[in-house]
């Protein structure tokens, strides 16, 4: 039994010490996941999308079969749960509601932030970025599924056809064979969204 098979069946069993080496171990990799999946979720957007994501993983961790690593099945999990939370934020401005986007994020020992690159851009740099990073998801929306899973996956958890091929239960060739038609489709919706000499915001296809 793998170190990782043998943890999870100490989680299973309700042993405390396990499930809080779960989550130091995957916590930290599930918050710059999602950080990928929202360029404008802040620091709190994240937190609580990543604690709804382990509350979760411990609801269900026995429907985990163990066929994919557990990292690729968290990320699915953690897709889906970013994916309500927006769905929840866009309601709540349609219906008025007002989100807070706090200016100096507190952190906490219980409450790590997501360590994502060291090196900062400058600030009109990453006003623009943020702007393609939003253009991308708005046209992985339209892509929808099951593209928009597998290309998550493959470029923002950085899962190799082989984890995704476990994940979604398919073989590797028909992994290479859907992301290469997903990349199209994606690219035609780019196309229409930035000017020629930017629309390789998102890794090309050729």
């Amino acid at each position: 039994m793998s170190a990782e098979s043998e943890l999870l069946t100490r989680c299973r069993r309700g042993d405390p010490d396990a499930w809080d080496e779960l989550f130091n171990l995957h916590y930290a990799a599930a918050g710059r996941f999602v950080c990928q999946l929202g360029a404008d979720f802040t620091h709190e957007d994240i937190e609580e999308i990543c604690q709804e994501t382990f509350l979760s993983v411990i609801r269900n961790l026995r429907s985990f079969n163990g066929q994919s690593q557990f990292q690729t099945w968290l990320f699915r999990v953690a897709a889906n749960k970013a994916k309500d939370y927006r769905a929840r934020q866009c309601a709540a401005k349609r219906g008025g509601g007002r989100l807070v986007v706090p200016l100096h994020p507190h952190e906490s020992e219980e409450s790590p932030a997501p360590d994502p690159a060291s090196e900062a851009p400058e600030p009109d740099v990453a006003l623009v970025t943020r702007e393609q990073h939003q253009q991308v998801r708005a046209a992985l929306d339209q892509v929808g599924e099951p593209c928009q899973e597998i290309i998550e996956l493959r470029y923002f958890g950085g899962l190799s056809y082989e984890e995704i091929s476990a994940s979604l239960d398919l073989n590797p060739k028909t992994v290479s064979s859907r992301l290469s038609k997903c990349l199209d489709k994606l690219e035609e919706i780019l196309q229409t969204v930035f000017s020629r000499e930017n629309s390789t915001v998102f890794p090309s296809n050729s």
